[in-house]
């Protein structure tokens, strides 16, 4: 008998560390598309595609995701003129535009997806997460612990890096928001010690940049892309509220927007970046987008600072090379022709075609993603709206 019992306690102890082997390897398995999306350099992991049919509706479903939905005309758009858009892309004049949405007065009110893509395929954003990082910035400097005014001496020991000098210590956090910082970072010149593809060379991401020398006195009223310095402004928010930054935007943006799933692009020692790669569904990217139309605010409640959305409107700098009307706070700015008027719109940019439009006076968000990387296609989405989605606003 005491045999017997033995073996039933080794029988049961063996069981209970299988069924904790497999609860990590399940964990391991939920967490794959997370923790192992794109860490490092190298090129981005393609998107998954599930190979679905294209989907066109001007009626959008209620998926209980905390979009209210309505319908064009019902919200003073021309449906059919909508409807024929969107076509067009399904037509292939558009190549590689994988969705788009529309919403108008708060409600969305057409949603297409195209390429095997759907309404549930987490989509790699590229360089639209930069704005994403801005409103986690922004949440972080209502919360206190974080101020636009604050310098680089005061966040970081600068004495642990290169190029030790004044003009880097007096950096502040609103110069890496405008991208004015005045580092040798440039991702549009290829000569330049700090362009994105040097940084993700390197092991380590955040200390690439802070040992790179000035070029230029922070703050200068033109900007220069530079994907590394939002690597760095995500680690300082991610240094200052005590998270990781994927954490930090689980509990104060994503969750309260009702978002359950996002993929981040990680550095290699695993850590969540603002730079840029951040996976989102469409939907998600549009509410991300309606989110700044409100005020910052999302089905009655406050989340992004309404101060700060406000100042996300305002061009603060002009991008070298760019045909953009300014930039400021990670948001490019540029002016349209709606119904014979000229209106300012502000906008997240991603390379591939992944952007959201939003159209203040007209209440107006559109969002889209797409797969035109490193192509001239990637701006497609300007004409979609220049020719087929503002000529449909009654």
């Amino acid at each position: 008998m005491a045999i017997d019992l033995r073996m039933h306690a080794m029988n049961k102890s063996w069981l209970c560390m299988m069924g904790v082997l497999l609860l990590l390897l399940l964990q391991m398995g939920c967490n794959k598309n997370d923790k192992s999306n794109n860490t490092g350099g190298g090129p981005p992991a393609p998107d998954e595609n599930p190979g679905l049919p294209a989907y066109i509706s001007v009626s959008p479903q209620d998926t209980s995701d905390g979009w209210n939905v309505s319908t064009p005309d019902a919200e003073g758009v021309d449906s059919q003129k909508l409807l024929a858009e969107l076509q067009v892309i399904q037509g292939g004049t558009y190549p590689k535009v994988d969705s788009v949405l529309v919403a108008k007065n708060g409600r969305l009110i057409a949603e297409a997806y195209f390429n095997g893509y759907g309404p549930d395929t987490l989509h790699d954003l590229r360089s639209a997460s930069k704005s994403i990082t801005s409103a986690l910035t922004g949440i972080a400097v209502e919360q206190g612990v974080v101020s636009t005014e604050d310098k680089l001496e005061y966040l970081v020991d600068l004495d642990k890096y290169k190029n030790r000098d004044a003009r880097k210590a007096s950096i502040k956090v609103l110069d890496l928001l405008n991208m004015n910082s005045g580092l040798a970072c440039d991702d549009w010149n290829a000569d330049s010690p700090g362009k994105e593809d040097n940084m993700y060379d390197a092991g380590d991401w955040v200390k690439f940049m802070l040992d790179l020398p000035m070029v230029a006195n922070p703050g200068a009223s033109q900007s220069s892309y530079c994907t590394g310095g939002v690597v760095l402004l995500g680690s300082l928010v991610a240094s200052r509220t005590k998270m990781n930054l994927d954490d930090f935007a689980s509990q104060y943006l994503f969750t309260p927007l009702g978002i359950k799933n996002a993929s981040w692009r990680r550095s290699p020692d695993g850590k969540a970046t603002g730079g840029g790669g951040l996976r989102l569904r469409p939907r998600d990217l549009a509410k991300f987008g309606q989110l700044y139309l409100n005020q910052g605010v999302w089905n009655g409640r406050q989340i992004v600072p309404s101060q700060w959305v406000e100042k996300s409107k305002q061009s603060m700098t002009t991008m070298i090379t760019s045909q953009s009307n300014g930039y400021g706070l990670l948001w490019w700015k540029r002016n349209f022709q709606v119904r014979g008027t000229t209106q300012e719109a502000f906008f997240a940019s991603g390379n591939g075609g992944n952007f959201i439009f939003l159209f203040p006076q007209e209440q107006l968000a559109v969002a889209f993603t797409g797969s035109n990387y490193q192509s001239r296609l990637t701006d497609q989405p300007f004409d979609i709206l220049a020719q087929g989605i503002l000529p449909s606003l009654r």
